[in-house]
This record gives C-alpha cells, structure tokens and sequence, in this order.
C-alpha cells in the first residue's frame, strides 16, 4: 500500500480502504436493502480472515457503517478487534443517519439520535472512540447547525476524531463546509461518494468544493457493484450466481445504488469504457478491476479507494492496483474520455466563458481539471 494524508488532516491511511458492507448476512431486506440477503454475503470467520489478511497487506484504514447488516458489520469488526488485539494498528470509520430501531427518533441526524448511534457503534465495535464518523446522508429535518455541533462535542468528548460527510450534493457540501468554518468547529476532512467510471457525476460540483477546501473524496463502489470487473460479457445477461449485478439482473426491483440494474447500463457507452479497460489493461498486464481502481487512485482528490470484496483473492487482486505501477497520462485521458458525457447547462457554458480567465494567485480550481 502507499499512504496518503486524509483530507488536510494530519491522519495517514492506506491508499486502499477496505469497504465491509459484506460483512454479516441477513434473512430478510432492511430499509430496502436487499444486498444483504445475498449469498455472497460473509459470516465472521470468512470475515475475520479477510481482515487479517487486509492488515497483512499493508492495509490500516476500514470503512463500516451501523447499518450494514442492521450491526452485524460492526460486531464482527469488533469481535476481531477482542482476539486480535490490533485495534491501534487501525483507522477506523463508520457512519450514522440510517434507522436502527422502530421509534420515531432512531434515525437522522439529530443530536439525540448521533449521540445513541455513536454509543451503540462504539459497544458493537469494542472500542471506545472511532478515527472517523460520518454522517450517511443528508437529513432535511434536523438543522445542520445542530448536526455540526453535536459531532464537535463528540471529538471534545474523545468519542471520535474527525468528522466526515456522505451522499451529499453540491450546494449541500458548500454550506457544510462554510458553516463549520462559521461556528469554529473541527472541520469535515472527507467525503464519502459513489466515484467511478461508471460514476462521475460529483465531478461538476461536490469535488469542486472538495478540492477547494482541502476535503478528501472517498470513492464508494469504484466498480460500480461489479460492472467494472471483466466479469460480464455483451449479450449475455448476468445470471443470479454473478454477484449483485446477477441478482438484480433477474429482479430489478432489488437494484440500489450499490447493485444497480444491468439494463440501465447495456448499452455501448458501457461497453466502449469497458473495451478501454480491457486493451489499457492488456498494455499492463492487469485486470479491468485494477485499471479502474487505478484510474480512481490517480486522482489527486483521492486519497484512499473502498474497495468490498467476498474472499481473498478478490482482496489480494484489488490491492493489487495499490502500487508498483501506474497509468500513463495517454490512459488516463483515454479513460476520461471514454467515460465522460455531454455536459449540461450551466457547465458547458461556465467552462467556455472562463477558459481566458485562469488567474495562477487565485486558488480556484483550474477549468482544465472539470470533467
């Protein structure tokens, strides 16, 4: 692994994150999501040795959330932390916002409800503070003053470290910032986005602010639930046994952002990014998987990539994109290219009215460097 620092934190953490939304398995759907009834999902000893060998391979920094699998993820982290003992060896996220129980105050993000997800995160993970905390989502209902500062007490209370943010949008993640810097608070270091190819929407705004403001960006799902991998074939409809994208495939109405719907994405701008991969993989002799990850490493507002994985090899050639190698500028923007879509009002027209007017002493975030 390579180290990078987290956001303008002074925190380091492994260029690949290890993601455990597989972790834990459930009988039934919660909050609709469905991915964790899946049969690739791990129980604690499969999980545990994944974890071992994820520290093995250099890595220091896990990703969680107390809604994976209604908690299970959590314990089972916990759990490994009891036997193993190396809870100081690792960076630890996860995340609230979600529902956990029936009562109408067990979900959001208000100072009642973070407070009792943090306790309760903290029980199931055996710990008594977490390196990251972030929220999960957004919550129109709660006032973001309130959120802010409640996760402030919770670092000047030593429960956790640093603050993140998830899933949010453009005009959402400015006001996060400027109003943490307004009320004096420890500032947000991360954001946690879907980012991948397949994904690039939070280019046009949500890493504009990123990048302005000193934020790292946390891709989730780099390969898209798997679309990313090699692994699908044109023609050929994914079959129940493929993983998330097999699962939805025969049943759309399971799709979510983190398995999505084989339809959405059959077509030939899909296949175009994928024959890209294959030949730039090729020139390498690396997968589809790890030119994917490795074009999201190379990003300069990334500093770690979760990654989920279902066994160990699927963990030892993920990390594989981790170092020793890198893409050419030539992939990179073959890549860009192949993934890039036409873009809309107002982007198009701000670039183009503003390509005169790079200003070297402005700390703006260079028009060349949009999507």
């Amino acid at each position: 692994m390579e180290y990078n620092f987290l956001g303008k934190s002074g925190l380091r953490v492994s260029n690949i994150c290890l993601g455990t939304a597989t972790f834990g398995k459930m009988e039934s759907g919660y909050c609709g999501h469905l991915i964790f009834t899946s049969p690739t999902q791990l129980q604690e000893d499969d999980s545990h040795k994944i974890l071992d060998r994820y520290i093995e391979l250099g890595g220091n920094f896990i990703d969680t959330a107390n809604m994976y699998c209604y908690g299970q993820s959590e314990e089972i982290i916990g759990k490994w932390f009891e036997k193993t003992g190396k809870r100081d060896e690792v960076v630890l996220a996860t995340k609230a916002r979600v529902s956990m129980g029936q009562g109408v105050n067990d979900g959001g993000l208000s100072r009642r409800h973070l407070m009792k997800a943090c306790e309760d995160s903290l029980k199931r993970l055996q710990t008594d503070y977490i390196d990251l905390y972030q929220t999960h989502n957004w919550d129109a209902g709660t006032p973001l003053e309130e959120t802010l500062r409640t996760l402030d007490d919770l670092i000047r209370c030593g429960k956790i470290r640093y603050v993140g943010v998830s899933n949010v949008c453009g005009w959402q993640m400015q006001k996060l910032v400027d109003l943490t810097k307004f009320m004096g608070l420890s500032p947000i270091v991360t954001l946690q986005q879907q980012y991948s190819l397949l994904c690039r929407h939070s280019e046009y705004e949500e890493f504009q602010v990123c990048k302005n403001e000193g934020v790292g960006v946390l891709p989730w799902s780099p390969l898209k639930g798997g679309l990313l991998t090699g692994k699908y074939k044109r023609d050929q409809k994914p079959q129940p046994g493929q993983g998330r994208i097999g699962i939805t495939a025969a049943n759309e109405k399971m799709a979510t952002q983190a398995a999505p719907a084989w339809s959405k994405f059959d077509d030939e701008f899909y296949w175009n990014i994928r024959d890209g991969l294959e030949q730039i993989g090729k020139e390498h002799g690396k997968t589809e998987a790890q030119v994917a990850l490795r074009w999201l490493l190379q990003k300069d507002i990334v500093p770690s990539v979760i990654i989920g994985c279902t066994s160990i090899n699927q963990l030892e050639q993920n990390c594989t994109a981790a170092t020793g190698w890198s893409l050419t500028k030539d992939q990179m923007d073959r890549l860009d290219e192949l993934s890039s879509k036409e873009k809309s009002y107002p982007y198009e027209m701000t670039e183009k009215v503003n390509m005169d007017r790079q200003n070297p002493f402005y700390q703006s975030t260079p028009i060349s460097n949009w999507m």
